[in-house]
C-alpha cells in the first residue's frame, strides 16, 4: 500500500507541474512566437503501476521506488506550426480542457492519499 501512496504522491507532483505549464501556456497566448509546452509523466506512472501489479513479494517493490525517484517529468515543446490563437500555436480550448482534466486528476489523487493517512491515523489511535 505504501508504494501505491508513493505513486499517488508522484501523481500529485505531476499535477502541480502540469498546472504550472498550462498556466504558462495560457498566459503566453498573446506572445508572438511562443510555442506551446507540455509535461509528460504518464509513461512513468503506467510503467510503475504495471510493475507494481506484477510483484508477488513486498521486497520486490524497492526497484519501483528507486526508478520513481529519478527525474519524473519530461518537458516538450509543441512543434506544430498552426497558429491556433492567430499569434502562436496555443489553443485556449485545449488548454482549458487540459486544466479541467488535470484538476480532476489532482482531486482524485489527493483524496486517495488523504484517505490513506486517515486510515493510518485510525490504526495508530486504535479506533
Amino acid at each position: 500500500m505504501a508504494s501505491s501512496v508513493k505513486l499517488l504522491q508522484n501523481l500529485l507532483d505531476y499535477c502541480s507541474e502540469k498546472n504550472r505549464v498550462v498556466a504558462r501556456n495560457i498566459s503566453n497566448i498573446g506572445t508572438e512566437g511562443y510555442q506551446r509546452q507540455d509535461v509528460v509523466f504518464k509513461e512513468i506512472l503506467n510503467e510503475s503501476s504495471d510493475n507494481l501489479l506484477k510483484t508477488s513479494n513486498g521486497k520486490h517493490l524497492s526497484g519501483i521506488t528507486d526508478s520513481l525517484n529519478q527525474s519524473k517529468f519530461e518537458y516538450t515543446t509543441d512543434q506544430n506550426n498552426s497558429m491556433d490563437s492567430g499569434i502562436n500555436n496555443v489553443n485556449i480550448e485545449r488548454e482549458m480542457s487540459e486544466l479541467a482534466e488535470n484538476t480532476l486528476r489532482f482531486k482524485f489523487a489527493s483524496r486517495k492519499v488523504g484517505d490513506y493517512y486517515k486510515n493510518l491515523q485510525k490504526v495508530i489511535k486504535g479506533i
